[in-house]
């Protein structure tokens, strides 16, 4: 499996989304984190804990519908409502962590990028 942290190809080479739509996916992910993420947690290896902002979760669910279409082996998202908001759960197999390493160095990106007084801090 090939991972390159720092591209945008982070995808392993058994995803079955072209190659060519790769780009746009990577692009609505980091859409999403910038826009719909106040928080995440890493509570194991294998799960990655996002707290999403007031009304994103439609965004969230749509999003993990269309990769849940093309790569249904590497992710497995489910969305719980708490006192806090809605956290979206991405989870992977332990084969597939250096993914899930890779999505999680793209929303601590976003996040970083959107730090400001009135932002929730992450972590």
């Amino acid at each position: 499996m090939t991972i390159n942290l720092g591209s945008d190809d982070w995808a392993p080479d058994a995803c079955t989304l072209p190659v060519a739509e790769r780009p746009l996916r990577v692009a609505e992910f980091d859409r999403f984190f910038a826009t719909s993420v106040r928080r995440s947690v890493r509570p194991e290896p294998t799960r990655l804990e996002l707290l999403l902002a007031d009304g994103t979760e439609a965004a969230g669910r749509d999003l993990a519908a269309l990769e849940s279409s093309c790569c249904s082996f590497f992710f497995a998202f489910g969305f719980d409502a708490g006192e806090s908001g809605t956290l979206m759960r991405i989870t992977v197999p332990t084969e597939h962590v250096d993914v899930l390493d890779a999505l999680e160095a793209r929303v601590d990106a976003a996040l970083d990028a959107g730090v400001g007084e009135d932002d929730v801090a992450h972590r």
